[in-house]
């Protein structure tokens, strides 16, 4: 069984065949997938919820596929495949220095994008891996130690925290803060919610001054996103 089962990809692709083809396919390989045909609401989408991995048209409208790539890499590092009809050296080498991790020539053999996907996924996993966490998460003793320290958490904070912690880059609606926060449903304002997070904020960077770590997403909610070791 692949450690990618389960992931979640966005196909970003306006050839509506083409585009169903690479999400049945994903998905017969036990992936998370959906697709969208313009690169501005890909976009918008993106910064709401990063996927773990991207398949990316060159050619796209709203926002062109150089243009959509150049954007998430402002905020993200999720693996980008892309996808492009054109053949010529340059185009292809357009297409990574725009922070691509790689690219696929159509037409393509949907079993080769497939194990593009599957490598690019084991690539990325590989970073998180090796990559050095300045968290410890105690689930028996509610509590997290961040760069060494345990926290002075309340079991509120502990969980949304910890809700966060699981998934570094995703955005967290204040709804789903709540239902992490409060298993039991009962009636939290939005307000409530920003005074956590704000505390929470104050006590990563009472260890740390520069871990500022956790941003917020205007209308939406809150962004964890993991520091440097």
């Amino acid at each position: 069984m692949s450690s990618s089962l389960g992931s979640r990809v966005l196909v970003v692709e306006d050839d509506p065949r083409i585009a169903m083809l690479l999400v049945d396919y994903l998905r017969h390989e036990g992936l998370q997938a959906h697709s969208l045909a313009d690169g501005q609401l890909a976009l918008n989408e993106i910064r709401h919820a990063v996927p773990d991995l991207l398949i990316l048209d060159l050619g796209l409208p709203g926002l062109d596929g150089v243009s959509l790539c150049r954007e998430v890499r402002q905020f993200s590092d999720v693996p980008i495949l892309m996808l492009t009809a054109r053949v010529d050296e340059l185009d292809r080498l357009l297409g990574l220095n725009s922070g691509a991790d790689d690219y696929v020539c159509k037409p393509f053999s949907p079993r080769e994008v497939m194990a593009r996907v599957q490598a690019l996924l084991r690539r990325a996993q590989g970073r998180l891996a090796a990559r050095p966490l300045p968290w410890e998460v105690d689930e028996a003793g509610l509590r997290i130690a961040w760069r060494g320290q345990w926290l002075a958490l309340t079991p509120l904070e502990f969980r949304m925290l910890r809700q966060m912690l699981n998934h570094p880059g995703r955005v967290y609606s204040r709804q789903q803060l709540l239902d992490s926060a409060h298993p039991d449903q009962r009636e939290v304002s939005d307000r409530a919610i920003d005074t956590h997070v704000k505390n929470i904020r104050r006590k990563l960077q009472a260890v740390h001054p520069a871990d500022d770590c956790i941003s917020s997403v205007y209308g939406v909610g809150y962004r964890f996103e993991a520091p440097a070791p």
